[in-house]
């Protein structure tokens, strides 16, 4: 088997764990400190995120997403193929690198997600942009973490508290969706959603088609 190469690493802002870019043949991975946080040949339950969350979105002429987290950009791509041509999907990715990672060399894995004209993206804090947000979105979708344990960014723990999903609630439209993914199953974050004025539903999700372990997917509707 060939050794995986490096391409590029980067910071992340605040913390400075180091995030790494990796090739092996077709196969790319990015890891945070030794610790591999994406790999292209595993995304089923990052596409799952927005594919359980836009299906929600039937009724809404003009859908407005908001994703944290671009990854390597199948989240992204799953909303697309989901929603129609009035649909607007803002990204915002804390590391600018990962941009233009995927903007480059990894821009191929999910069909070039960012060159669709629904799309922009901002560098920066999901959590600014939630904060800003009144009834601004029907969907907010948060890939920026392991999941309620932050992994790679401990400010992250903010957007899991009741705080920040209470704020979360304000940023959606009424019976508006916020979709979380997680690594594993946490009961805890479950009933502080529900806490928070959501309505909570709980997926389990292969994260490799039919194979690999489980990650949890939390779809949780504004009541």
């Amino acid at each position: 088997m060939k050794p995986w190469v490096l391409l590029a690493t980067a910071q992340t802002p605040g913390d400075g764990a180091e995030l790494c870019l990796y090739q092996r043949d077709q196969e790319f991975a990015i890891q945070a400190d030794d610790i591999e946080l994406m790999n292209s040949r595993v995304f089923g339950s990052e596409k799952a995120l927005a594919t359980l969350a836009c299906q929600k979105l039937t009724d809404d002429a003009k859908p407005r997403v908001l994703i944290g987290g671009l990854g390597m950009g199948f989240t992204v791509r799953s909303a697309l193929d989901e929603l129609g041509i009035n649909a607007r999907i803002r990204v915002a990715e804390l590391v600018p690198a990962v941009v233009r990672w995927n903007r480059g060399v990894l821009a191929h894995l999910a069909d070039n997600p960012l060159d669709d004209e629904r799309v922009s993206v901002q560098e920066g804090d999901v959590a600014n942009m939630i904060k800003r947000g009144r009834g601004a979105y029907s969907a907010i979708l948060l890939d920026v973490d392991n999941g309620p344990n932050a992994l790679t960014s401990m400010d992250n723990d903010w957007l899991y508290s009741i705080p920040g999903l209470e704020t979360a609630h304000t940023a959606l439209k009424p019976h508006g969706i916020l979709g979380i993914w997680s690594s594993e199953q946490d009961a805890a974050f479950a009933k502080r959603l529900g806490q928070a004025g959501f309505d909570v539903e709980e997926f389990q999700v292969r994260s490799r088609g039919n194979k690999g372990g489980h990650n949890i997917i939390w779809i949780a509707e504004r009541i």
